[in-house]
Formats: structure tokens, C-alpha cells, sequence
């Protein structure tokens, strides 16, 4: 067998194990309690058989495919699952498992969490992003009027398997969307783990990214689990990146591409030369072309605003976080600092 290590995270009754394993797919039936009726949610750029082998270990199952990207993210999208698991005379007893990236884990979290006041989750992250961030935690929201994860919930999965050997078939442009998930781990609290990035020869050092920013993420989600203090600092970066996201026009860029915008506005003038040494290392965006005047607009809707002032993680140096209370009308020569010259 693979070597296979597990973290658990510690919520009392909420804990559960992450278990990081090559190979691990193929032996799900052992991991996951998949002997009920099972719903299986993915999307079309997963290799089918994914799924498919999760539908083999259950004892009667059903797939539901959602189209590829951020447009599936929507209620309406919800709302076709919870129907389908309706039908099918799902119960409480019955068992919802994400099959995909970020966006499968974020709907089939929600769906899971709601279907008769909450029944139980499972995750196969299939993507980086959402093997090093989206997959534990337990945040699960969707996007209402284009404003991202403006409805969602807090609800853990029962387990989460990240398998490795499944990001085979991502491209690098995919690879390198969730590896500015894990650049932000290292910028907020890994020193080293951002010095492997400095070093190079990412593809050899994979392994260790993956399970390095799943400490980060399990020991602040431990400590903060409905983000009241210190897991606002899992947000470095989005304040920007999300108000970024958030435009049609630019909805041809990631998510983590546009994390990896919102973060260099946030780091301090000494470190900001290295991280954009490193961004463009792995061949993410260091600037774009946006109207500074409407992606500050967008800030008004973000979650973290109270009142005229939103309350921003910044970076002095790697590992070193601190919490500011930025004045909305600060924001606009921050995010100038991304707006291609």
C-alpha cells in the first residue's frame, strides 16, 4: 500500500480525518462508509471514471455531472441535485460525495448540508486548489446576483481522501491556479513553505506543498471554525482577488490567478519583489487590465466589510501576518498596484 498520512481535524464532535495517500482512489470503499445510497456530484472536465469508481463501492448510487467552471455554482444547480436526491428517496442515513475541484466541493457541501437539515459528506478534491485549500474546513457557498459565495454554510465533510495521483490529467495552467493557494499558506504562515518556492523545481516538491498547506489551513480552521478571528486570515488575497473575480469580463482568469492579483497589494514593499519573483515562477498573473474605480465598487458587497472599512490580512515578511481595518477609500492605490501600465 501507498504511504498514506492522515491529519485529523480536531472540531469535537466535528472532527474527522484527512487522509493524503496516492492511489487512494482506488480503495475508497475502505476510507468512505459508502454502503447506502450514495450521490456522487462531479463535473464534465473530471475523467469520467473518477466517479465511476466511487459509484462501484456503493450500494446503489447515483451521478450527477454539472458543466465545468464557476457558472455551475448557482442555486439553480443546488436546487436540480436536492430534486434528484428526492426522487431517488435519499434519507437522512443516505451520503453526498464531491467528486472534483473547488466548485463541485462548494455545491455538493451545500447540498449536503441541507438536504433534510444535513445529511453525510464526503470529498475527493481532484484539482491543487482544492486539494491543499477548498477541500477541508468546511465552508460551502454559491454565488447569488454574480456576487460570489454570497449564500452558503458551515458544515464539515465526515472525510476528506486527497489522492495525488488524480491531478495527472490537470494542465499547468490548473496546477499553477492552486499553487496560489498554497503560496498564500506560505506567505501567512509558513516561512519554509514559501522558500520552496523561492528554490524552485516545484513538480518535485508537490508532495510537500499539498500536506504543508493542509497544517496550515487544519490548525487555523481548528482554532477559528466559523471565522470569527484568525481564519479571516485564509483571506489573503481575496478581498482584491474576489472583487476581481467577480467581473464577466474577466471571468476567463481562476480563481487562484486572481488570488494571486489580490495578494500584492497586500504584502509590504520589501516583500512585494520576491512574491512577484515567485508568481511569475509559476506562471501566475502579477498584473491585468481592470477598471480600479469598478472592481472598489464590488468591495461594497464583500462579506468582510463593516461599515466604510473592510478588515484586510497583510504580510510584512513570509510566516508574519497581521490584521488591518482598511478605510474603503484606501483600497483604490492598492488594487492601481495590479492594473497593467
Amino acid at each position: 500500500m501507498p504511504e498514506s498520512k492522515i491529519l485529523r481535524m480536531e472540531l469535537g464532535e466535528n472532527s474527522y480525518d484527512i487522509v493524503v495517500e496516492r492511489g487512494a482512489l482506488n480503495r475508497i470503499g475502505d476510507l468512505f462508509d459508502l454502503k447506502r445510497k450514495v450521490i456522487i456530484i462531479t463535473d464534465d472536465g473530471v475523467p469520467e471514471e473518477y466517479a465511476d469508481t466511487v459509484a462501484d463501492f456503493a450500494d446503489e448510487s447515483t451521478v450527477f455531472t454539472v458543466p465545468q467552471g464557476e457558472t455551475s455554482k448557482e442555486l439553480g444547480w443546488c436546487r436540480a441535485i436536492l430534486t434528484k436526491m428526492l426522487d431517488r428517496e435519499f434519507s437522512r442515513r443516505d451520503c453526498v460525495v464531491a467528486v472534483g475541484g473547488g466548485v463541485v466541493g462548494d455545491i455538493a457541501g451545500f447540498v449536503a448540508s441541507t438536504y433534510k437539515r444535513g445529511v453525510d459528506f464526503y470529498n475527493v478534491p481532484t484539482t491543487v486548489l482544492s486539494q491543499l485549500d477548498s477541500s477541508i474546513g468546511g465552508k460551502n457557498g454559491v454565488n447569488l446576483n454574480d456576487i460570489k459565495n454570497m449564500v452558503g454554510t458551515f458544515y464539515q465533510p465526515k472525510k476528506v481522501v486527497i489522492d495525488l495521483d488524480l491531478l495527472k490529467t490537470l494542465t499547468t495552467r490548473q496546477i499553477s491556479n492552486g499553487l496560489a493557494e498554497a503560496v498564500k499558506a506560505g506567505l501567512t504562515s509558513d516561512k519554509e513553505l514559501f522558500e520552496i518556492f523561492e528554490r524552485g523545481n516545484i513538480p518535485a516538491h508537490i508532495d510537500e506543498i499539498v500536506l504543508r498547506s493542509l497544517i496550515v489551513k487544519k490548525e487555523v480552521v481548528e482554532q477559528d471554525e466559523k471565522e470569527s478571528g484568525l481564519r479571516r486570515i485564509l483571506n489573503f488575497g481575496h478581498t482584491i482577488g474576489h472583487a476581481i473575480e467577480s467581473f464577466e469580463h474577466l471571468n476567463g482568469l481562476y480563481h487562484g490567478e486572481c488570488v494571486a492579483l489580490g495578494m500584492i497589494p497586500m504584502v509590504s514593499d520589501e516583500l512585494r519583489p520576491r512574491l512577484i519573483k515567485v508568481l511569475e515562477t509559476i506562471h501566475l498573473p502579477t498584473e491585468i487590465e481592470l477598471d480600479v474605480d469598478a472592481v472598489s465598487e464590488v468591495l461594497i458587497h464583500d462579506k468582510k466589510i463593516r461599515g466604510d472599512s473592510v478588515i484586510c490580512t497583510t504580510v510584512d515578511e513570509p510566516g508574519h501576518f497581521e490584521m488591518k481595518t482598511i478605510a474603503f477609500n484606501e483600497f483604490k492605490p492598492l488594487i492601481a498596484m495590479v492594473k497593467k501600465k
